[in-house]
């Protein structure tokens, strides 16, 4: 019997790239902004900033990575930030709601606008692109509505210390808004990879005629994905309440973009051609400590907005290149012996 040949270096090299490639750029990037600007960047201080500024764009980019899992787009979720961010205010500060019960109001509402995305996606069969993007403009017409188009200003007694603790705490020496983003990492992580929630997530996303076949609900599930989403988007809106203290009807927009190229940036990491958690948090670190440095060496305003666009196209470019490389793998090896081959009764 002749020992299985061994695969090329180049190719073994290759797989390793293709899982773990943006996770060496992350490192190769850190090293390099800590070489170029040793007395600030790797310091405590920058990276505890790093972590508390980039929190709300990394729970927003796991939010949207999940109905990419099943290959639907939520272009609502700015819009949905900015609505859940400004209606924690209403209720706490103008309405004098206890914030407890505030919260868990905006969050529950996050869900069930989710909800109302998946089903008009679902059984209205417009297409996600389209059908989120009327739905988040609605969100923004109510926002609008609510406040008036002008922010909302808490009193001489400001906010409920408590409240603003969610956000301005720290743990083991980090601020709390980073043990988040690493908590729904794991929560996520679990149910696509090791519960069958994931598996029919991912079967729909791949082939949903496919999943139709085998008896998958795919409507309904494709209703826990956006329902999902809400989720966290509503949260990601009560935490951005927390930090900013400030309701500002507009502010939700300037993290949409972000939260794509996140997602679909983590696409070509961990689980190369398909959304996964792991991958998303790679990229949104890769993406935090980017703009930290570019930051830092004194890039001008407009340098940010470039970043983010031409990460995005290079995220969708990648993306596609990981989909179609996967498509091309065989599934089952070929058989190399007459025993091999499948028996045929006779």
């Amino acid at each position: 019997m002749t020992p299985a040949r061994r695969p090329p270096l180049s190719r073994r090299f290759g797989h390793l790239l293709g899982p773990y490639g943006l996770l060496a750029l992350t490192i190769l990037l850190f090293v390099a902004f800590s070489l170029a600007l040793p007395d600030t960047f790797p310091t405590l201080d920058n990276i505890s900033a790093v972590l508390s500024n980039q929190s709300i764009p990394a729970l927003l980019a796991l939010g949207a990575m999940i109905p990419l899992v099943t290959a639907k787009f939520d272009l609502s979720l700015g819009y949905g930030l900015g609505f859940a961010h400004v209606m924690t205010l209403q209720l706490i500060a103008n309405d004098a709601w206890p914030w407890p019960l505030a919260c868990l109001t905006v969050v529950l509402g996050g869900a069930a606008f989710g909800t109302l995305n998946g089903v008009v996606v679902e059984f209205a069969k417009i297409d996600s692109f389209i059908a989120t993007l009327g739905t988040g403009s609605i969100l923004y017409a109510l926002t609008g509505w609510i406040t008036n188009g002008a922010r909302i200003i808490p009193g001489p007694q400001g906010l409920p210390a408590a409240f603003t603790d969610l956000f301005d705490s720290r743990f083991l020496g980090l601020p709390v808004s980073a043990f988040y983003v690493l908590a729904l990492t794991a929560v996520l992580w679990v149910l696509l990879e090791r519960l069958p929630l994931g598996r029919y997530l991912y079967v729909i996303g791949s082939n949903r005629r496919t999943a139709d076949l085998v008896g998958i609900p795919s409507r309904r599930y494709v209703l826990y994905a956006f329902t999902g989403s809400g989720l966290v988007v509503g949260i990601a809106g009560v935490l951005l309440a927390a930090q900013q203290r400030i309701g500002n009807p507009s502010v939700g927009l300037d993290y949409l973009l972000p939260a794509f190229v996140g997602a679909l940036l983590g696409s070509t990491a961990i689980r190369p051609g398909r959304a996964n958690a792991l991958g998303t948090l790679i990229a949104v670190v890769i993406l935090a400590i980017g703009l930290a440095g570019i930051g830092q060496l004194g890039a001008q305003f407009w340098v940010t907005p470039l970043f983010n666009g031409v990460t995005l196209l290079l995220a969708v470019g990648m993306a596609g290149y990981a989909a179609r490389r996967q498509l091309r793998q065989p599934r089952t090896p070929p058989p190399r012996t007459p025993s091999d081959l499948p028996k045929v009764a006779s």
